[in-house]
Parts: C-alpha cells; structure tokens; sequence
C-alpha cells in the first residue's frame, strides 16, 4: 500500500509540473525576434561607440604630438594677410612666431583672466608689424590694482621692438558663462574680430598671439602663462562603451541558454 502510495505521489507531482511548465506564459516568438533584435542592436552600438572613442584617442594622440613639435620649434615669421584664411587650430594653434613692428599702447584691452596668480586680466595690445598689418598681442596677465597704465608706466614697451610667442585662434562670444559687451569695454574672451571693431583696428589679423615671458621693470603684465593641456579620457569612455557590451553579451547569452534548457524540458 504504501509502495503504491508512493508511486501514485510520484505519479502527482510529475504531473503537476508539467502543468506548472504549461501553465507558464510563453513569450511568442515574435516577441522574442524582437528583443533579441534588439538586444544586438545595443550591443553592435556600444561596440560602435567604443571603436569611435579608440579613434578619438588617436586622433587625440596625434594633436598632442603635433603642438608639443610646434611650441618648442624655432619660431616662425607671423603669418601675412595672403595666409589668413588658411589659419585654423588644426593647422596653426600654438605654432611658435616671430613679429617686429611697435605696440599701440593707447588701445589696449583687458580681457578677464584666471590664471596660477589668481584672477585679474590679460592685457591684449595691438601690435603693428614692419609689414603693416596689426595683430593683437596678449602681453601678459595683470592682476586688478596694475589694470591701469598709470601703475605699469616702465613697462609700456615704446618704438620697436621684437615679440615671440604662440599663435592662438580667436575666442568669440564670451567666457565664464557671460557674454562679451563691446559697448561696455567688458570682455570675457579674446574675441579679436570684436575687439578690433571697437579700437578701430581694420587691417588686424583674425588670430592672436600669447606673448612669451620677457623681463619687465615693474614686473607685470607677466608673460609665458599659456597652458597648453588637452583632456584625454577617450581610453577610458571606450573601456566602459567595451564593458557594456561585454556585460549585454553575456546577460543576452545567458537568457538564451536559459531558454534553451526550458525548451529541451518541455520536450520530455
């Protein structure tokens, strides 16, 4: 009796569970085409974001090499009106150059500054070559009680002279989440087309050049502080785009093998 009470619980509870198997709801295979469609959608996309990300840091690589060549070659003559259009960041920024020609003292302009010496101003002078065209020349930092000229008469460099320094390309519209106001004198960037505009500068060149540090009388404005830094994290954004995916890979894989194992138990 109790044999055949065991064979008949044994008999039960193999029913009942494939009455619970059958009673589960399945997804239809529609269903399951589309979520695993999806699913190698987002993984063929963070692969795609992580190979971009190994392009950009190469290309970043690359950048690096190429200012760190440009700041410590010789310098160059600054280029000439003929050459203005073909001056960009790519090909320019941060070259080394060489102008002879006198500073227009009486048109200087104070640009806001953060610098390793606190805050106060850039002093961006015009600067009128021996060829006859004007660049702006940013001469240094000035901390707020040396803005006045009054305060930096020994420092006002008069007749001709010679400046080496970096090429920079213009800052337009503004900085520190405010807007340049021309009509003001107020200026958050190195905006040289607007800048020119208010001193009545025409023939001024659409970049500017970053003074190197020279030895003043009364020490200011001081020169040499261009920071030349460049954020590369692109081997870190492509790592965590690579991560992802291998983490969806696998959660996908597992799903399907789960799948798998409940397809051959319904089949016994």
């Amino acid at each position: 009796m109790s044999a055949g009470e065991g064979a008949g619980g044994t008999n039960v509870g193999s029913s009942g569970s494939r009455e619970e198997r059958a009673s589960r709801p399945r997804r239809s295979p529609v269903i399951r085409f589309v979520l695993l469609a999806l699913s190698l959608l987002c993984i063929a996309i963070l692969v795609g974001l992580g190979l971009w990300q190994v392009e950009r840091r190469e290309w970043k690589l690359d950048l690096i090499a190429r200012v760190e060549q440009r700041i410590h070659a010789p310098a160059v003559a600054v280029p000439g009106p003929v050459e203005w259009a073909g001056v960009t960041a790519q090909s320019h920024e941060y070259s080394r150059v060489r102008l002879s020609g006198s500073y227009l003292n009486d048109r200087e302009t104070f640009t806001q500054a953060v610098t390793a010496l606190g805050g106060g101003f850039w002093v961006m002078t015009p600067f009128r070559t021996d060829e006859g065209f004007i660049v702006l020349v940013n001469r240094g930092f000035v901390p707020p009680d040396r803005k006045a000229a009054a305060t930096r008469q020994a420092d006002l460099v008069e007749g001709a002279t010679t400046v080496t320094g970096l090429l920079r390309i213009s800052e337009p519209g503004g900085g520190f989440l405010r807007a340049n106001d021309p009509a003001h004198d107020r200026w958050y960037s190195r905006d040289v087309a607007a800048i020119a505009a208010v001193r009545g500068l025409a023939d001024a060149a659409p970049f500017f050049v970053d003074a190197d540090a020279l030895p003043n009388a009364g020490a200011s404005p001081r020169g040499g502080l261009t920071v030349v830094s460049f954020r590369n994290s692109h081997l870190v954004y492509a790592l965590t785009w690579f991560g992802l995916a291998a983490m969806l890979s696998a959660a996908l894989g597992f799903v399907l093998l789960r799948g798998r194992h409940h397809a051959v138990d319904r089949m016994r």
